[in-house]
C-alpha cells in the first residue's frame, strides 16, 4: 500500500508511510480502526459490482460499509471471489446472488455508468462527494470544510424548497454524541 501510493502520488516510501500513519491516528480519534499495513492493493471492480447488486436488494449501504471494514481494518483480499461471497453472506445475500453480481455484465454496465456520471460531475479521485448535483467535495478534506459545503448546499436547497422540511420537537443527538 505504502509503495503503491508513493508511486502514484510521486512521494517517497517514507512520505507515504507517514501520511498513512497520520490518517490512522486521525481515524482512531473518530473511532475508526485503519490497518494500512494489512491493506492489499486490488482492482475494486468486483466490489463495485457487488455494491450495485446489493442496491437492488436494499443492501447497498451495508455492502459499502462491510467492504470498507474488510479493506481498511481487516486487510481482506477484495479481489478474491470466496472472500466476496463471505462478505455478501454477512450482509444478507446468498452465494448465488453474489455470483450473479460478479458474472452478470449488467452490473459492470451499472458501474461504468456511475463512473461516467462521476467523471461528468468532476470526480478525478476518491473520495468525491456531490451534493445537490451542484457542490463537490474532492479528496480528503478537513471536517470544517465539508461542513461549510454542506451548510451552503442546504441553505440554497432550503431557500428553493421552503416547505420541504417539517421540524418536529423531540429527541436529538449532537455531533459530539450527546443525545437529549
Amino acid at each position: 500500500m505504502y509503495m503503491f501510493v508513493a508511486d502514484r502520488k510521486g512521494l517517497s516510501y517514507e512520505q507515504s508511510k507517514k501520511m498513512h500513519e497520520d490518517l490512522v491516528q486521525y481515524a482512531k480519534s473518530v473511532g475508526l480502526e485503519y490497518n494500512f499495513d494489512k491493506s492489499l492493493v486490488t482492482n475494486s471492480l468486483k466490489c463495485h459490482r457487488l455494491i450495485q447488486f446489493a442496491k437492488t436488494k436494499g443492501l447497498g449501504e451495508q455492502a459499502e460499509e462491510r467492504l470498507f471494514y474488510a479493506y481498511f481494518t481487516q486487510g481482506k483480499n477484495l479481489s478474491d471471489v470466496a472472500t466476496l461471497i463471505e462478505l455478501g453472506k454477512e450482509i444478507g445475500l446468498t452465494e448465488i446472488e453474489v455470483n450473479e453480481a460478479l458474472t452478470n455484465s449488467m452490473y459492470v454496465q451499472k458501474v461504468e455508468s456511475d463512473t461516467k456520471e462521476a467523471q461528468t460531475l468532476g470526480a478525478r479521485a476518491v473520495p468525491f462527494f456531490v451534493i445537490n448535483r451542484k457542490y463537490a467535495i474532492a479528496g480528503a478534506q478537513q471536517p470544517n470544510e465539508i461542513l461549510k459545503t454542506l451548510e451552503k448546499a442546504f441553505a440554497e436547497w432550503h431557500k428553493d424548497n421552503p416547505n420541504a422540511l417539517k421540524i418536529q420537537d423531540g429527541q436529538y443527538c449532537e455531533p459530539n454524541g450527546d443525545c437529549k
